[in-house]
């Protein structure tokens, strides 16, 4: 299966909240914890659900701050 990686830094207080949400969209992501301390995760999200995600993730940035830091893919 395809899957979209999404790695983002949040609060390290927030990491088990996040998962919560996200787990509750079934299908949606699986989310990875890169490291705890620095509130890296890693959201490996099928591609099917892309826009549910980032409206998950804007919805979550308006009670914590969500940062996208994924690699840059350039040509």
């Amino acid at each position: 299966m395809d899957t979209i990686s999404l790695i983002i830094q949040i609060p390290p207080q927030e990491i088990a909240y996040l998962s919560f949400i996200i787990e509750s969209y079934e299908g949606v992501a699986v989310v990875r914890t890169i490291d705890p301390r620095a509130g890296l995760v890693e959201l490996m999200v099928s591609p099917h659900f892309q826009v549910e995600m980032d409206a998950i993730l804007a919805d979550l940035a308006r009670e914590f701050p969500v940062q996208n830091v994924s690699p840059t893919v350039t040509n």
